[in-house]
C-alpha cells in the first residue's frame, strides 16, 4: 500500500487506480523540490475516475478534511503537475466528508447532528471544493415544469480564462458525486453579485 493513502475504518481496500495516484504524488514529492516540504505530510483517502462523455475522463482525488487547507495552498501547482503526468485528464480535489442521517423519533442522540454533516452542507462544500481556487459569487436553483432541478452556479470572472475549459468537467463530476445537475457560468454583469 502506498504511503500517501490513508483509509478510514470500514472503507473499501485500496485499488490499482488509487495506487497509481498515490505513486504519482510520491514521485512529485521526490522530483519537485518546491512541493516537497508541503506535500510530505499530506495524504489522500481515495481516488476515482469519472467519465465526462466523448471518451474523456477526469480524476477526482479525495483528501481528508483536516488536510484540505494544506492541499489548497499547493493545489494549483499540484493540479498542473498531475495533469501533465496523466495527460488529457482533468484533476480535481474534493474533501472526503461524511453525511449523517436525520435523527428519527426512535433514536435519541446524545448530541445534535452538526450542520456540516447535513446533506445540503456537504453538497455545497463539494461544490466549493470543485471550483477552488475560484469563488462562487452566486447560485440559483431553477425548477423546470417537469419538476427537474438545475443549479446555476456563477463563478468569479477573474478566473474565467484559466477555468473555462474545465466547466463541463466540474458539472460531470458534481453529477457523479451528488446526483444533482449543475451549470457553471461566468456572469456578464459581475457587479450585480
Amino acid at each position: 500500500m502506498s504511503a500517501k493513502i490513508t483509509k478510514m475504518a470500514g472503507a473499501k481496500p485500496v485499488d490499482a487506480f488509487e495506487l497509481t495516484i498515490g505513486q504519482a504524488l510520491l514521485d512529485l514529492e521526490n522530483a519537485v523540490p518546491e512541493l516537497k516540504k508541503d506535500l510530505r505530510p499530506l495524504t489522500i483517502t481515495g481516488a476515482k475516475e469519472v467519465e465526462l462523455g466523448a471518451g474523456k475522463m477526469a480524476i477526482v482525488i479525495f483528501v481528508p478534511v483536516p488536510q484540505q487547507k494544506a492541499f489548497n495552498k499547493i493545489q494549483q501547482r499540484l493540479t498542473r503537475e498531475l495533469e501533465k503526468k496523466f495527460s488529457d485528464r482533468h484533476v480535481v480535489f474534493v474533501s472526503q466528508r461524511r453525511i449523517l442521517k436525520k435523527p428519527s423519533r426512535r433514536e435519541n442522540p446524545k448530541q445534535p447532528r452538526p450542520r456540516t454533516r447535513t446533506l445540503t452542507a456537504v453538497h455545497d462544500a463539494i461544490l466549493e471544493d470543485l471550483v477552488y481556487p475560484t469563488e462562487i459569487v452566486g447560485k440559483r436553483t431553477r425548477v423546470k415544469v417537469d419538476g427537474s432541478k438545475t443549479i446555476k452556479c456563477f463563478l468569479d470572472t477573474k478566473d474565467q480564462t484559466s477555468l473555462e475549459y474545465k466547466l463541463s468537467t466540474f458539472s460531470a463530476v458534481y453529477r457523479k458525486l451528488t446526483g444533482k445537475d449543475v451549470v457553471f457560468e461566468f456572469p456578464a454583469n459581475a457587479e450585480l453579485f
